[in-house]
């Protein structure tokens, strides 16, 4: 019996709790996203080895005969082509072309049982040795220079386009919110309590967050960067709750309102924290002739002493974050929302919005009561696929890029390493600001288009 679990774990379609009996009933639409999940956590831990410099000592200290290992496999004296930018652009290469392969391979799949939608869902122990070969492969590359410069702006435009679709679908998540619980009001008054609750409790962290950061990365001496930087964002949020209920746009918009820029507010908070926060520390010298460190808080300065721990945690959020981008970004009311098209507000009623593509695990149908003493996977693609595979993969492959870019340091990649990446560096600094105003205008645009185009129907 356990030859034909592990059998069907590697070539099947069955998904990873089959293997073992202790682990939950889990749907098979949700195993498979689960084990490409897996796959690039893999990845992404292997850049994240080959960007230490920490690693590359220890390997070198208690390997032994690790320059000859070196020199027999060709990748120089102290296997300096294994580690740095040049080999997690490699690997990364491999890993994007692995699951743009797979995006070609899944187009205009519907249903679970054709043979592509079999590939899709099974041979994983094949699927890991093709990323395998696909990540060694790109060391073999001819002209490894010319290679690098064309990869390097191919890896930027994915990750931009990455950061983009996860900004549009953070407007769309807006804009969902409150256009379902505005239509619970209509059975329900208790509705608008929490819109004014929720709303309240947006607007109080933004607020809340924007005074801390002035209080903790400025001074009444310099910092004039932050306080720029803290006005205009501020000044942003300002802008979009005034447009969001002026009355021009509520007479196109009659769903547009506090609750959807306050949501923005939100997230323009965190990444102007998150952008300070990786803006490099500015040090000054002091009257008495010793370096300080000004614009960042004092608590913060011991905890950044501690490389290993900034790193390990770093690399965990990072990693976190970008898991949860992409799984939430692959379903298909949010890759119908990327084309412009939404459920009808009526369909939608008084169910709070969790973002999309979080299945809930917890709840059973009435196919999953039935097989309860059956598998361990429930086969839940029977009458047509819960998600777009190409889109998925498409989704994963942009992800691969962000990685290369983020974990590289984006454009100072030759002096880039995993311990110093989470001290500060301007290209992350930058590209956090950038953000932060693209989905402002982003939100803006949603506001206004309906305005600049009145013979146009627009839903959000």
């Amino acid at each position: 019996v356990s030859a034909q679990v592990c059998l069907a774990c590697c070539c099947g379609s069955a998904g990873c709790s089959l293997c073992c009996d202790c682990c939950p009933r889990i749907r098979q639409s949700l195993s498979t996203r689960f084990m490409y999940a897996l796959y690039f956590i893999l990845v992404v831990v292997l850049c994240c080895i080959m960007m230490s410099t920490t690693v590359a000592h220890k390997m070198k200290e208690h390997i032994p005969f690790f320059e000859d290992m070196c020199k027999g496999i060709k990748a120089g004296d102290t296997c300096e082509k294994l580690v740095g930018y040049s080999a997690v652009y490699r690997v990364c290469f491999g890993m994007a072309c692995f699951f743009f392969i797979f995006c070609l391979l899944t187009l205009k799949i519907n249903n679970s049982k054709s043979c592509r939608a079999h590939i899709h869902n099974g041979f994983w122990f094949f699927k890991l040795l093709l990323l395998g070969a696909m990540c060694s492969g790109a060391f073999f590359i001819p002209d490894q220079d010319t290679f690098l410069n064309a990869w390097r702006y191919v890896g930027a435009v994915g990750g931009f386009l990455f950061i983009g679709i996860q900004l549009l679908l953070l407007v769309e998540f807006a804009h969902k919110w409150n256009k379902n619980w505005t239509a619970g009001t209509a059975s329900n008054k208790l509705w608008y309590a929490s819109l004014a609750l929720v709303t309240l409790i947006m607007y109080s962290i933004a607020t809340g967050g924007l005074v801390l950061m002035a209080v903790f990365y400025t001074q009444k001496d310099g910092c004039m960067e932050n306080k720029i930087l803290l006005g205009v964002n501020g000044g942003l949020c300002l802008l979009i709750s005034l447009v969001a209920i002026s009355p021009c746009v509520q007479n196109r918009q009659p769903h547009s309102g506090l609750l959807q820029s306050g949501v923005i507010s939100c997230y323009v908070t965190y990444l102007t924290f998150s952008a300070l926060s990786s803006k490099p520390a500015e040090v000054v010298l002091d009257e008495h002739g010793k370096n300080v460190t000004i614009c960042v808080p004092d608590f913060g300065q011991d905890l950044y002493r501690d490389e290993n721990l900034v790193t390990i945690l770093g690399t965990s959020l990072l990693i976190g974050c970008i898991l949860y981008s992409c799984l939430t970004s692959t379903t298909r009311s949010s890759s119908d929302a990327l084309q412009g098209r939404y459920a009808a507000p009526e369909l939608e009623v008084s169910s709070f919005p969790f973002p999309p593509g979080l299945p809930l695990c917890f709840t059973d149908t009435e196919e999953q009561q039935q097989g309860k003493e059956g598998p361990r996977v429930i086969y839940d693609e029977k009458k047509g696929t819960v998600y777009i595979y190409s889109y998925f993969h498409f989704v994963f492959f942009l992800a691969s890029l962000y990685v290369m870019m983020t974990v590289t340091n984006w454009f100072n990649y030759e002096s880039a390493n995993i311990e110093s990446f989470f001290s500060g560096s301007w290209s992350i600094f930058w590209v956090k600001m950038a953000s932060c105003w693209i989905c402002v205008l982003l939100y803006l645009c949603t506001l206004v288009a309906p305005l600049c185009c009145p013979t146009r129907e627009f839903s959000v």
